[in-house]
């Protein structure tokens, strides 16, 4: 099947927006959001417009350090939604996410046989 290149245009962005705050999440685990970590000051600075426009969905009664997972969780959805209508409702699942195949594929290629 031959995919427009907007499909995989639009599914990047969303996957790596998607796995940044996933990664703000497993990084404050470890590091409070004000540190001086230059990886964690690299992922606030990256995720926190991200957070502010979501701020009109995020319930007040969630701790700090889940919101962006919580935020994940809605972007995961809108891909797992947009995309299969983008493709043409023939694809459906976790590998119907252009980046996502392309991440399988590659580790499979790695560690497969």
């Amino acid at each position: 099947m031959d995919i427009p290149l907007y499909v995989y245009v639009i599914d990047y962005l969303l996957g790596v927006v998607m796995y940044t705050l996933i990664g703000r999440s497993a990084m404050n685990i470890f590091q409070k959001e004000d540190s001086e970590f230059f990886f964690m000051k690299v992922f606030v600075k990256l995720t926190n417009p991200i957070l502010n426009f979501f701020k009109f969905l995020t319930p007040s009664f969630l701790v700090r350090a889940i919101v962006p997972l919580y935020i994940a969780w809605f972007i995961f959805m809108i891909r797992f939604y947009l995309m299969p209508i983008l493709l043409g409702y023939g694809e459906m699942g976790m590998l119907s996410f252009p980046l996502d195949s392309e991440i399988s594929r590659l580790l499979y290629n790695l560690f497969g046989k």
